[in-house]
């Protein structure tokens, strides 16, 4: 189990208000990212060989940051990067611990910091899957595996001197909270939409646990929604029916883009993630849910229209006490204990 204590001395959580970036929700990770210089910079992004992690990779790499790419099939993300000269492939398999440890021990063999770590590989709503720990799969992957990737990786995010890591999360984690008492869906019958909102509620948490253990070593955590992004790969497992139901898909079966409500490009639903990762505007700052390229406020139940009402982080996916309880949870379940 895990003790907070030497983490929390002279640590203040940043407060979940916006900032007023200037940036809005239809920029582009090309938009948030002009004029900055990241030569000298190396970035790792789970998933990058593909959607929004793909996107953000291209940015990365277009301000001048060295990037690797792991993926669990090595050979499709290099075929993925044939025009990122320069982008270094790597293998990971999220479910697999070995292959997480593997991927942090070569890294670190290396003897590299790792300035920016952005946590964008994802699954959602699949069928009832396990990793080879036997964990729920949305939970492993989305989750379990990152904590574990960004643990083993401690020593180079310390190294940087100035690491930020970015776990990309979504407004799913309205759809459950952890699940504390049946993480796992051992007990309990297994929703997938329920699980994939956990899991995202786990992003939400893991950032704010992070942010706060890491800000003495100057490494900064941000969660973050990107948006709904149709076309991704993500929404394998959603019908055609419930895509146009989401309004990410009119009645002919084309792809809606109304950034407003919240359906976007992937190169504007990547911008988020890319702005955690690099903004200027979030120096000092840390621990905090973002959307449409600035801080979210904490949703409260109101009158007001779409989009609105689906704007701000759930209370309980910001709270410290749960925070606290899923670092304890994960620790138990990964056997990934951070150093202090």
């Amino acid at each position: 189990m895990s003790n907070s204590a030497p983490f929390a001395a002279a640590y203040q959580a940043t407060a979940q208000q916006p900032l007023g970036s200037g940036f809005t929700a239809a920029s582009t990770a090309a938009d948030v990212i002009r004029g900055l210089d990241l030569t000298g910079k190396i970035a790792l992004v789970t998933g990058g060989h593909a959607g929004l992690g793909l996107e953000t990779v291209r940015a990365l790499h277009g301000a001048g940051a060295h990037v690797l790419v792991p993926a669990r099939d090595p050979t499709r993300a290099a075929d993925a990067m044939l025009d990122l000269p320069g982008v270094e492939v790597e293998t990971l398999d999220l479910l697999d611990p070995a292959s997480i440890d593997a991927l942090a021990a070569r890294f670190l063999a290396s003897g590299r910091p790792l300035h920016l770590l952005v946590l964008s590989a994802g699954i959602m709503a699949n069928p009832l899957a396990r990793d080879a720990r036997g964990y729920e799969s949305q939970l492993a992957t989305n989750h379990l595996g990152h904590f574990q990737l960004t643990g083993r990786l401690w020593p180079a995010l310390r190294q940087a001197q100035g690491a930020r890591v970015v776990a990309v999360s979504s407004r799913g984690h309205r759809l459950s909270p952890v699940r504390f008492d049946d993480p796992n869906f051992e007990r309990h019958a297994y929703d997938p939409w329920v699980a994939y909102g956990q899991s995202k509620t786990a992003n939400v948490l893991f950032a704010r646990g992070l942010d706060r253990r890491g800000h003495a070593a100057g490494i900064r955590a941000f969660s973050l929604h990107p948006g709904s992004i149709a076309g991704t790969g993500l929404s394998k497992y959603v019908t055609p029916e419930q895509l146009r139901q989401m309004g990410a898909v009119d009645a002919a079966g084309n792809i809606v883009v109304d950034p407003a409500r919240g359906l976007k490009t992937a190169a504007q639903g990547a911008a988020t993630s890319v702005w955690c990762a690099t903004s200027p505007q979030l120096a000092g700052l840390g621990g905090v849910y973002c959307e449409d390229n600035d801080v979210a406020t904490i949703y409260t139940p109101d009158d007001s229209p779409t989009p609105r009402a689906m704007t701000g982080v759930m209370p309980y996916a910001v709270d410290e006490a749960n925070a606290d309880r899923l670092w304890t949870l994960s620790e138990q379940l990964t056997g990934t204990i951070y150093p202090h």
